[in-house]
């Protein structure tokens, strides 16, 4: 899955979590109520946690070092090897802990008898087309608090905490309404709008900041034979890493955090409007490739990399998830999304980044104490150093890239987060209604605009309707950007 970045300094918290990537890799979302219904009642009462060990200064977490560690983990765009590397360090330290690793795409459907029946894994990483929603999770009182992992100290340096070793956001992120952490969101994503530089270059073209620009090289790139843009039809919550910011930066961050607090209206703000209006003018004119609607998030890329489109809102991941099929010469690049122009109310380079990769214990987890200490080990330098040489892609950690050669599209990340400086923004939606944020928003609205089916003020006013819904909807938690 995703992850790239650092930066940003301090505009408040509540404005500063780092939103987390959900979802993004799978094939169909799964919606999110079966889970959480099911789980809130879920008792089984299997409290019978494992005895404490002996706290050190080896082991600040007192992991008992013979109890069995039970990790379960989304194996999608990353892979698995970063966690098999990290693990083989737990067994290291802990010699008679045995780890039972379970990688699998199927995290709900796997994970929901465990959790209704009161044994849920010790740690999971909670991601794709799958994913348990947070919000609900949270709400229901089924995860643990990761306090002791923050407030604990960092493998590399035993005077820093790890909580002083996350990048700007990252831990707020993880928390919903109050101090308790919740989530450790352990990769770090750049959205935006992914494209080959050869390709940009072969246009005698730079990337566009305003959006008279953009269709100047939309056009330019028709005449070649080349469709402007793709995006992944059939999981159309893919289009908002570049919509989202733009409108953050045609309007203002504010309006986001409006929609993030599903407030009346939030959806009917000009700035909206006029990015809906923005993106659909792209279907209109004919720039978006053939057929996209019924491609889904592997073929958009595929047909991207192989040159048939130019440009394709992403995250990150996407430079280890496509790299089967991505020329040696492509030169991936990303840039924060064009703007409307000289008005708008923040200035180009307006971009998401977030953690991603969301980890959590379960509140009935038996060994949280393993759990959290496999954490700490992940969040070392060697690991996330690891992570990044493997995948292509940030951690939560701040720094573990010296001494890396950073790769393309890495590298340019890396440049267009100092770019954004402090206008970095973070929509929460994604993590706080994961079912609204993608089956009714993305897929019900957005999709059905990009595909010609539904016009920018009919999508709006579906979407605002889906919003209005879900803050009248008792059986859900609300949260609101303090």
């Amino acid at each position: 899955m995703g992850s790239t970045s650092a930066r940003n300094g301090n505009d408040g918290v509540g404005r500063r979590d780092l939103i987390k990537r959900s979802a993004a890799l799978g094939l169909i979302s799964v919606p999110a109520m079966s889970f959480l219904s099911a789980c809130a009642s879920g008792g089984g009462g299997a409290d019978d946690k494992v005895d404490k060990g002996k706290k050190s200064k080896d082991n600040p977490l007192a992991v008992n070092g013979g109890a069995p560690l039970d990790f379960v983990l989304f194996d999608g765009g990353f892979g698995t090897q970063y966690a098999k590397d990290a693990i083989k360090v737990y067994e290291g330290k802990f010699p008679k802990a045995k780890v039972k690793f379970t990688p699998t795409q199927k995290i709900q459907s796997s994970l929901q008898p465990r959790f209704n029946g009161g044994n849920p894994p010790d740690l999971i990483d909670n991601s794709g087309a799958e994913q348990m929603d947070m919000g609900v999770l949270v709400g229901k009182d089924q995860l643990a608090d990761l306090t002791p992992l923050m407030d604990a100290p960092s493998v590399d340096d035993p005077d820093k905490k790890v909580r002083d070793t996350l990048r700007p956001g990252v831990l707020e992120m993880g928390q919903f309404d109050g101090e308790k952490v919740w989530i450790m969101y352990y990769a770090y994503t750049v959205y935006g709008v992914w494209y080959s530089q050869k390709a940009l270059d072969s246009l005698d073209a730079e990337y566009p900041e305003t959006w008279d620009d953009m269709l100047k090289v939309c056009a330019k790139a028709k005449k070649k034979g080349i469709a402007p843009w793709t995006y992944a039809g059939k999981h159309p919550y893919y289009i908002p890493f570049s919509l989202y910011p733009m409108i953050a930066k045609v309007g203002g961050r504010e309006v986001l955090d409006a929609i993030d607090n599903l407030e009346p209206n939030a959806w009917k703000h000009p700035a909206v409007k006029a990015c809906f209006e923005a993106y659909y003018e792209l279907y209109k004119k004919g720039y978006i490739l053939k057929g996209t609607p019924g491609l889904d998030h592997i073929q958009s890329q595929t047909a991207w990399t192989e040159g048939k489109a130019l440009f394709l809102p992403n995250g990150s991941w996407v430079e280890n998830e496509a790299a089967k099929t991505m020329p040696d010469d492509f030169d991936l690049a990303v840039s924060a999304p064009s703007g409307l122009d000289s008005s708008d109310k923040l200035p180009f380079g307006t971009m998401w980044a977030s953690g991603g990769e969301p980890f959590i214990v379960p509140s009935k987890a038996k060994n949280p104490d393993g759990a959290m200490e496999q954490l700490r080990i992940m969040l070392s330098e060697d690991s996330s150093k690891n992570f990044t040489k493997s995948v292509k892609s940030l951690t939560a950690f701040d720094g573990g890239t010296d001494g890396i050669e950073l790769t393309p599209g890495l590298k340019s990340a890396v440049a267009a987060l100092e770019k954004a400086g402090e206008n970095i923004v973070n929509p929460r939606l994604q993590d706080w209604y994961v079912a609204l944020q993608k089956e009714k928003i993305g897929v019900g609205g957005l999709g059905e605009m990009m595909a010609g089916r539904l016009t920018p003020a009919e999508a709006i006013k579906k979407i605002q309707g889906y919003a209005d819904e879900a803050a009248k909807d008792d059986s859900i938690k609300h949260y609101k950007h303090q």
